[in-house]
């Protein structure tokens, strides 16, 4: 990991040395005694970017009883990292669940998915996550759809 040097205008902002993505504030060393040694990488799909309300909502579950960090990603913050991406750090144990959530449209999207690491995980793997949200139907789609449901 690298750190840049911080400037009034740009407060301090960890990146991969792997990856020179942005690494989301608390997501390394996250269990005492184990290295980080899985990068999660976490794209949007540049046609999702336009989401004002969308987020990321992480998670690292240490155990299947404790639940070590929980991180908000807005998707806003994928644009203002430019091509730049965001990605998370952990050690080989424990499972991630990154959900990709837009209260905006009606009904909202959620969507959901668990990442098992495994202790066996070899130091220096990479895992990229890409979110695309589905498209959502305009009313008067619903309104077509809805009546031709009764045919």
């Amino acid at each position: 990991m690298t750190n840049p040097p911080q400037t009034p205008e740009q407060p301090q902002q960890f990146r991969s040395a792997r990856s020179n993505r942005f690494v989301v504030p608390g997501w390394t060393n996250l269990v005492a005694g184990k290295p980080d040694t899985v990068e999660i990488q976490l794209d949007v799909d540049k046609k999702d970017q336009h989401r004002e309300q969308a987020s990321m909502l992480i998670e690292y579950w240490a155990t299947n009883e404790d639940l070590t960090l929980q991180s908000v990603l807005p998707v806003r913050a994928f644009v203002a990292a430019g091509n730049d991406g965001w990605c998370v750090f952990v050690p080989s144990q424990g499972r991630v669940l990154v959900r990709a959530l837009d209260p905006q449209p009606d009904p909202p999207i959620l969507a959901s998915h668990w990442i098992n690491v495994d202790p066996a995980t070899v130091p220096g793997t990479t895992v990229n996550v890409t979110v695309k949200f589905p498209e959502v139907a305009t009313p008067v789609q619903n309104l077509m759809f809805n009546n031709n449901s009764g045919n």
